[in-house]
């Protein structure tokens, strides 16, 4: 709701950093030099996560894939950073058991996968209590009993951990926020600016909703744009040397009743590519593919062929569900922006993150994956403050990293293996406030420390007339305007797909109250009939584009 005053706030001071992006990179850079003590301005030309930090797998995993391609020091640093990312905020990151069929002639073997599967834990550090272990073929069934019977052999069993990707990024914004760093999203970076000597100075930035121009002064700017950061270097004239590679990634979700799937599953299809199945909050979402991709960056979609290639590999591995087309509830897809290497397959591709730098000082962080966005962010600020010491203008006086213990927001919970017990102590607060059990125990572990904060909603006679006026249930009203207030949803879309997922996983919450919330957003905001309506269609047509396949 204070748009304008981060703007204006922006213009007014000289900050240490720049970061242009806020999907999960960007936002964990912007968390690391703000907690350093760095003056941070964060900028994004979309809603946070609107790129790939909301159309991922939804895994912060440790990438078994990369040891089959013998890539041990990724294996070993993501598998690492996983408990990392699950211990500081809890209520978006889950443990989540998955399941490594073995069939008679497949990719892998049962000696190879659980020599494998070892060497994983040891690489990645794994808990004792999360180690893997040999199912026989009889186990495998019973806890999948969906899975393709004929050539079945055993099956691997370890852990990987599940993630609401959209929701971790504003999170880690919120918590970059919290130290000082001034953030905004649709402001869209028209021009980069420099000083006489050619030296990268800022960059002036447009106000996507209301149409107003600002400069914003800065140390240093690192381009952490992920599928556009080719772009934002041929702004600087320095897109020489490595380029970018797009890739395409789509996920179908079904509902439950449809797709019974009680375990999560990765397997590798006919043509060898691994693919995930995964249980999630009453539905089953399945995924994904990766193809070259040329098209339109911000509007990926999925097609008629990725969706039957998909439906192809997942009766292929379920073949008694027999799947169609019109048990497709939702879709997605999303880019990955990996650094080009000539000759390869797109799925053989590394997953590495690289940094370049320009002659006018552009810093751009490239590649990677969800999973090691703090450890990107760390080398990225390392770097950052590396350079502002040696031209004198902090005088060395950031620290080091301090992001490996430090909760993200709504992450103070008491450590993980204290999650539980807060759950149900925040449960009796929100029955209290007036919520159902069901509404407030889910409210608990959606936003975690912060579930208190709508809770209060409830106590507040002016915030219920609102919802009443709007014909909203108490819990989405009081989710909206806590987005509205504290994550600065700006428009529908941003609440109903990044703050929630109800595009991807309730659509038919969408389309009962897409409605209701936009007259609820236009009152609050002072929107005009041209603005409501500009968004009601927008969002149609992004329901419509999750249904159907373009």
């Amino acid at each position: 709701m204070g748009r304008h005053e981060i703007l204006k706030e922006m213009s007014r001071r000289t900050v240490d950093l720049l970061v242009i992006g806020g999907g999960i990179t960007g936002a964990g850079i912007a968390l690391d030099a703000a907690s350093r003590g760095l003056r941070v301005a964060l900028v994004e030309m979309q809603d946070f996560a609107a790129g790939t930090s909301s159309r991922s797998t939804k895994l912060v995993h440790g990438g078994l894939r990369y040891l089959k391609q013998l890539e041990i020091g990724v294996v070993a640093e993501v598998g690492k950073e996983r408990a990392i990312v699950y211990e500081n905020g809890p209520h978006v990151t889950t443990p989540e058991w998955m399941l490594l069929p073995l069939y008679a002639g497949g990719t892998f073997g049962k000696l190879s996968t659980s020599v494998g599967l070892r060497i994983y834990d040891l690489l990645a550090g794994v808990k004792r209590s999360e180690r893997r272990s040999m199912l026989s073929a009889q186990e495998t069934l019973r806890r999948e009993p969906l899975l393709k019977k004929n050539g079945l052999k055993g099956g691997g069993y370890y852990v990987e951990y599940r993630t609401d990707d959209a929701r971790l990024t504003i999170e880690v914004i919120k918590k970059a926020v919290e130290y000082g760093a001034l953030a905004i999203n649709y402001a869209r970076v028209t021009s980069l600016t420099y000083d006489n000597e050619g030296r990268l100075r800022g960059a002036a930035v447009r106000d996507e909703i209301d149409g107003g121009s600002y400069e914003v002064t800065a140390a240093k700017v690192v381009n952490a744009t992920g599928p556009w950061v080719d772009e934002l270097r041929r702004l600087d004239g320095s897109k020489t040397g490595k380029t970018l590679r797009l890739t395409k990634g789509v996920h179908l979700v079904f509902d439950k009743a449809r797709f019974p799937l009680r375990q999560a599953v990765y397997f590798d299809t006919p043509d060898g590519r691994m693919v995930f199945a995964i249980p999630r909050a009453g539905k089953a979402y399945f995924g994904t593919t990766d193809t070259n991709y040329a098209g339109a960056i911000d509007r990926p979609t999925a097609t008629q062929e990725d969706r039957a290639y998909l439906l192809n590999a997942a009766n292929f591995m379920f073949p008694d569900l027999r799947l169609t087309e019109s048990d497709i509830e939702s879709s997605w897809a999303g880019l990955r922006p990996l650094i080009q290497q000539e000759g390869k397959d797109p799925s053989e591709i590394s997953r590495r993150d690289e940094i370049f730098h320009s002659p006018s000082g552009l810093i751009s962080i490239a590649g990677g994956k969800l999973t090691g966005y703090r450890k990107m962010a760390e080398s990225v600020v390392d770097d950052v403050v590396k350079r502002l010491a040696a031209e004198g203008a902090r005088n060395g006086a950031a620290g080091g990293c301090r992001t490996k213990e430090l909760r993200i927001s709504g992450g103070d919970v008491g450590g993980s293996e204290n999650f539980e017990r807060f759950v149900k102590e925040r449960t009796a607060e929100g029955i209290k406030r007036g919520y159902s059990a069901k509404d407030a125990e889910e409210i608990a572990r959606f936003y975690g420390s912060n579930a208190n904060a709508l809770y209060e909603f409830a106590a507040d006679p002016e915030k219920a007339a609102w919802a009443d006026r709007h014909g909203l249930p108490l819990r989405i009203a009081a989710e909206l305007w806590y987005a509205m207030d504290e994550e600065m949803a700006v428009r529908p879309q941003d609440f109903l797909i990044r703050r929630t997922g109800w595009l991807f996983f309730d659509i038919a919450s969408v389309r009962q109250w897409s409605r209701p919330i936009i007259g609820a957003m236009a009152e609050r905001a002072g929107w005009t009939d041209d603005r409501r309506g500009l968004y009601a269609e927008e969002m149609e047509r992004l329901a419509r584009e999750a249904s159907e396949a373009i």
